[in-house]
């Protein structure tokens, strides 16, 4: 081995230059920091980093190549009561690892405290390292073959919302050995769903190396989601159909690279609010044996404790400067060395969070806006964390799109009878209420209607009442989710009459949602029907319950959906970049109708059931290439009774008007009738109905 010289302060992590590795790591308050290498068959040699400069810890190691194993051992204070939990004992794994080997087993050397002492004071001195996973060095070349983004603009974006794992592990036409993994992502096969289906834009939940919690191994169950990460550069190591570190990451960029091919971008769903050391009583893996008190936020009160504004036990600090870096690394990495094109941001407040509260002027949201490489991607935030003050919906800057809620809530409350039609126009015209007065478009609101978090579609319209037994907490977990109709009869049932209509509703919900205005997010196999059997919290069922059942696929009702996402990138009047303006305005572009054709009223948007709306066509729009488009004038007609009523085409709706779509059958294609103002349509019982003028 060569002796150790003094390397760089930056970059951070394990940086390979062709002739050795330059470590570097940051830990201000550690007396002394040992780099530790692991051989083949697992012996350790240790090392003093023989530099500290602004608070980074580094060196440069000649010889040592990619594919070395390795960890960090930090020297300092044992004082939980004053922050610092310093033990040399442990193993510690780079935050800017590239790529992370193997998973815990959590043996009892992976906490730092004796837990036969309540007060928590008490240290743990077992070496954790045969027990902990370990960092290793890459070699960051890849051939990109000339890669070009898809860079789909906003107002064509169609979000479809995929788990790694569930998408492809039981795919019958995705060979064996790559089912499940980022291979499989990228296989022919799962690449020709997307592009039959129609989106645009894949959202990938967590892909950043996780961790699966004591608690869930105990109960021997997993934590399939991933919001719990450990190493915010390193790709899930079991998500990839390679053994080997360095592959896994070669994996991850070969699938990035087939899916640009195809025409699709790639959003990373991340999680940078907490990390999976959870608590007090948590692993101790990385960040607590680092510098905990830079790392994370603490109590005032009771600095052996958490503040856990994310309700997963820790809060990470980025009032930090150097933990804001960390994040601000991590997502340039995955920009411009994985060329992934957006990201989704998990409890994005908590970013935002200064001494006070949340900030819209934070030190994180600012960076964000300054940053010439991350100012040019996607980014979308879940705008709610768990914390006083931490629902910001419609509050985050004007590069950001945030997860509607609101349109979530108000769309299902409509098409169960139970929400005013004011709402619900609110939410179709892409919740100007939230986003307008601030400035931003429509695209600002990305509309759902289900999310990995709550009901699938199909389970949407067949439970009242969540199933989460197998989740052992005694279906006390997940959300009451009972915003739907379920035609009265709770989970499976023969009766025909129910069963059609509870297919109409979701007919209904994702016609609404693909016609809305704002950019649509699809869950992930609700196009073929993906139900979890009325389970509503499904993050730790890494089995059948969560992935897609592709033998028993609905095609038919994928048909529709494809049509539905045909229907919006062939109209640009349902994906408008501007405001429609207000009912009665002089080029409004809009106009509300009751049932019987007259104008809205005050009183009338109080009401719960009936409703038109006339979408005038965009003339002189400007396709992507500079050609100028004059779309077609729609109506739509939206019948949310429990019965069937007689709907008038309004009067001044000048041509002949024909049918394209109907969600009481399940076809997308214009109709033989002609229609004229003052004609009268039978909407049958929750159904809607879509005509287009033709010359």
């Amino acid at each position: 081995m060569h002796p150790i010289l003094p390397g760089n302060a930056y970059p951070l992590g394990a940086t390979y230059n062709g002739r050795g590795t330059n470590f570097s790591i940051f830990s201000q308050a550690a007396e002394r920091m040992e780099i530790c290498l692991f051989n083949e068959n697992g012996s350790e040699t240790r090392m003093d980093l023989p530099e500290k400069t602004a608070g980074c810890w580094h060196g440069f190691l000649p010889g040592v190549w990619p594919g070395q194993r390795y960890g960090f051992r930090a020297h300092g204070p044992w004082n939980p009561a004053g922050g610092h939990r310093f033990r040399p004992e442990k193993l510690l794994l780079d935050p800017y690892a590239k790529a992370i080997e193997g998973m815990p087993d959590w043996h009892s050397s992976a906490f730092d405290t004796d837990f036969s002492d309540p007060s928590g004071l008490t240290p743990n001195t077992e070496d954790s390292a045969p027990h902990v996973p370990r960092s290793v060095v890459v070699n960051p070349y890849f051939d990109w073959a000339e890669d070009r983004r898809p860079d789909v603009p906003l107002d064509e974006t169609v979000i479809y919302e995929l788990h790694v794992k569930g998408f492809t592990i039981d795919h019958p036409k995705i060979p064996a050995a790559i089912r499940g993994t980022y291979a499989g992502l990228c296989h022919p096969a799962a690449i020709a769903h997307l592009k039959r289906l129609g989106v645009t834009t894949i959202e990938i939940m967590p892909t950043h190396q996780f961790l699966h919690e004591p608690r869930l191994a105990r109960l021997g169950l997993r934590n399939y989601w991933g919001y719990n990460t450990i190493g915010f550069f390193a790709p899930h190591n079991e998500y990839a159909a390679s053994a080997d570190p360095e592959g896994v990451v070669r994996e991850f960029k070969a699938m990035v690279l087939a899916l640009h091919q195809a025409g699709l971008e790639v959003i990373l769903d991340v999680v940078y609010n907490h990390t999976a050391e959870s608590d007090h009583e948590g692993p101790f893996l990385c960040f607590k044996g680092l510098d905990n008190r830079a790392y994370y936020r603490l109590e005032d009160a009771d600095r052996r404790r958490y503040v856990n504004h994310t309700g997963t036990g820790n809060t990470i600090n980025a009032r930090h400067p150097q933990v804001l870096q960390l994040i601000m690394d991590s997502l340039r990495y995955w920009a411009t060395e994985t060329h992934v094109d957006g990201f989704r941001f998990d409890l994005a407040p908590v970013l935002a969070r200064e001494r006070h509260g949340v900030d819209v002027t934070s030190g994180f949201l600012d960076i964000m806006r300054q940053d010439p490489v991350i100012r040019q991607v996607k980014l979308i935030a879940e705008p709610w964390d768990l914390g006083e003050g931490g629902y910001q919906v419609g509050r985050f800057p004007p590069q950001w799109s945030e997860w509607n809620d609101r349109y979530r809530d108000d769309v299902r409350d409509y098409w169960r009878g139970a929400a005013g039609l004011g709402s619900f126009a609110t939410r179709f015209s892409g919740s100007p209420d939230i986003y307008a007065g601030s400035g931003r478009p429509p695209q600002a609101s990305i509309n759902y209607i289900t999310a990995h978090d709550g009901f699938t579609m199909a389970d949407l319209v067949s439970h009242q009442q969540k199933h989460n037994i197998a989740n052992g907490e005694e279906n006390r977990d997940g959300h009451h989710d009972n915003r739907s109709w379920n035609g009265g009869a709770e989970g499976s049932t023969e009766d025909p009459d129910i069963l059609t209509m509870r297919r109409r509703q979701r007919r209904n919900f994702l016609t609404t949602l693909f016609l809305s205005q704002g950019v649509p997010m699809l869950l992930s196999g609700d196009e073929i029907g993906r139900s979890q059997g009325g389970n509503n919290n499904a993050y730790c069922q890494d089995n059948p319950i969560s992935w897609l059942d592709w033998n028993g696929a609905d095609t038919a009702f994928f048909d529709f959906v494809a049509g539905l996402v045909r229907l919006r990138r062939r109209h640009p009047t349902f994906r408008r970049r501007r405001w429609f303006g207000h009912a009665g305005q002089e080029n409004a572009a809009i106009a509300w109708h009751r049932p019987d054709g007259a104008p809205m009223t005050e009183v009338d948007w109080r009401d719960k059931l009936g409703l038109q709306v006339h979408l005038f066509g965009q003339l002189g729009y400007m396709d992507p290439q500079g050609h100028p488009v004059t779309d077609e004038d729609f109506h739509l007609m939206f019948n949310a009774a429990g019965s069937a009523s007689a709907f008038i085409l309004p009067p001044g709706l000048q041509g002949q008007w024909v049918t394209v779509l109907d969600t009481f059958s399940e076809r997308i294609e214009p109709g033989r009738d002609a229609l004229r103002e003052g004609a009268r349509v039978e909407m049958p019982a929750r159904s809607m109905r879509v005509f287009m003028k033709i010359p």
